[in-house]
């Protein structure tokens, strides 16, 4: 498809030097951009109106029009685009820079470099920064050159011309071009701590990333993916399986409408390496940065990488007691087993702790309570199984355990820690 060329919107200014000279070349700067579909707005009216059929003749002979639809606004016509347009975050800035002798006479040794200046940094942009040797009457250096836009904000283009005349004397002069940089996307996050599955020694992190269109067009997301840090492996949540292929949860067509906003959620789980040491992954953690690739207009392919995102991790305190293993189902007033894992989350110190289980209303504990768990060395863990018995029928919390370390006087209770079915022995046995 051919490519249109218009000029910047903005006038170039000269440095004031070289602005009373009149110079032998001339310098155009033009953006390239590609052609858009034109739309055509219908204009119609019944058939007693004073225009009569008027209005439906000129639509059939429009040829921007799709026969048999001229009142749809549908159009099968593309037209070049009439201004600078907008330039967004992610997508890839092409110029087209133009230096044309105007003058009777050989200009030699020109050079000519263009630099991007944003807020933080200055980058040449020039394909070659060689001089060519001699240009001669109504001939022109043509040059393109491309940048992929990663700031927000001001963006100055810095056009320079240096060339020497027959008679040998050095000219110079440069002109800038202003334009701004706007942000397609709005991206926020949500992380959800959640114990992981039982019989597993990890903890899951579930992230939501909220993606909303604020651009004008519509987006074909090409991409979403998270890259996630040395510490974690992530599993995506965007697609349900069926067979060997996965079906995105947006459909096959994935298109983001103007201010529209998807959710994309992510499962990440701490490598064994991390997740066996309790220690190390508390505080605030590097999670990993999302890479969104899209697709605009006709093909236009833009592209963002976050950030790196941070979590705040959960704390447990110095002592950390969570469930490894219980049943979904027990029958009424019937003892059953549950697992027990406790981590000192010490990097120092050893303790020595004792447990006590507590009745609930509900929840009563067979076996002694008070009793010595023995030490227990920094960062290790130490598996325990307790036998109780519920009293109560329905859904029923776990509660009432009490850990105290001995050398500081400290107690740590622990409620709410998971939920178990109780059922009727008779209804069990019926089923």
């Amino acid at each position: 498809m051919q490519v249109k060329v218009h000029r910047f919107t903005q006038t170039g200014k000269m440095d004031v030097n070289q602005a009373k000279q009149e110079h032998l070349l001339a310098l155009k700067v033009m953006r390239l951009t590609k052609p858009t579909l034109f739309t055509n707005t219908p204009v119609t009216c019944e058939d007693r109106d004073l225009p009569g059929d008027l209005f439906s003749q000129l639509m059939k002979e429009d040829p921007s029009t799709i026969k048999g639809a001229e009142t749809l606004m549908l159009g099968e016509m593309l037209t070049l685009p009439q201004n600078f347009g907008n330039i967004f975050l992610g997508e890839t800035f092409s110029s087209y820079i133009s230096v044309h002798n105007d003058s009777t006479q050989v200009v030699k040794d020109i050079l000519v470099k263009a630099d991007l200046q944003t807020s933080s940094q200055r980058l040449n942009l020039s394909a070659s920064n060689s001089t060519v040797a001699e240009l001669k009457p109504e001939c022109c250096i043509d040059d393109v050159i491309h940048h992929e836009v990663k700031e927000i904000g001001t963006h100055i283009l810095v056009c320079a011309v240096s060339y020497t005349t027959q008679t040998g004397e050095k000219l110079y002069f440069r002109k800038f071009f202003k334009f701004q940089v706007l942000k397609p996307l709005d991206v926020k996050t949500k992380f959800y701590n959640a114990e992981s599955d039982l019989n597993s020694v990890t903890d899951e992190v579930f992230l939501e990333a909220q993606i909303q269109n604020i651009t004008t067009s519509p987006m074909f997301m090409e991409k979403v993916s998270l890259e996630p840090s040395m510490m974690y492996n992530v599993t995506e949540l965007n697609s349900v399986s069926t067979g060997e292929e996965g079906i995105s949860t947006f459909g096959k067509m994935s298109y983001l409408q103007p201010l529209d906003t998807r959710q994309y959620l992510y499962c990440l789980k701490p490598k064994p390496e991390f997740a066996e040491k309790a220690g190390v992954i508390k505080g605030v953690t590097v999670i990993g940065k999302l890479d969104i690739v899209w697709k605009t207009n006709l093909g236009e392919r833009g592209r963002l990488q976050t950030s790196q995102l941070q979590r705040m991790a959960p704390g447990y305190g110095d002592v950390r007691l969570s469930l490894e293993s219980i049943p979904d189902t027990v029958n009424l007033e019937e003892p059953f087993n549950i697992t027990c894992k406790i981590t000192n989350c010490s990097s120092e110190r050893t303790m020595d702790l004792v447990l006590e289980m507590c009745n609930t209303g509900s929840i009563h504990w067979c076996g002694i309570s008070g009793k010595q768990l023995g030490k227990l060395s920094p960062s290790s863990s130490l598996y325990l199984t307790l036998r109780p018995l519920a009293s109560v029928q329905g859904l029923q919390s776990i509660s009432g355990l009490r850990l105290t370390d001995t050398f500081l006087k400290r107690t740590y209770e622990y409620d709410d820690i998971a939920q178990v079915c109780v059922v009727s022995s008779c209804l069990n046995r019926e089923s």
